[in-house]
């Protein structure tokens, strides 16, 4: 099971300084259009392989997003199922963004 997250929570703490990390599932013409700026984008059909580059990340909140939020959600279980101690979903999206 994974956290959810509103995206006013998000910008305020961002407005604050805090050092968040965030992960974009979508694909990267939608994350050209519209993203969080310091987003990294792993789009959810490459994570499997490209999972590693969050290992640093593994012990940490990591806050994942998408469009709507499924694709997150299942980024989030993902992460669960491969060791991620804190992934959680950002709910809405970058619609409630």
């Amino acid at each position: 099971m994974f956290d959810e997250i509103y995206p006013d929570e998000v910008k305020a703490r961002l407005s604050a300084g805090e050092d968040l990390i965030i992960v974009d599932v979508r694909q990267p013409e939608e994350h050209a259009e519209k993203n969080i700026p310091s987003a990294i984008l792993i789009p959810l059909n490459t994570l499997p392989e490209r999972i590693s580059e969050l290992e640093q990340y593994k012990d940490r909140e990591v806050i994942v997003y998408c469009k709507a939020g499924g694709r997150s959600a299942r980024a989030c279980e993902y992460m669960v199922q491969s060791g991620f101690v804190n992934p959680v979903n950002l709910i809405g999206g970058m619609m409630a963004w």
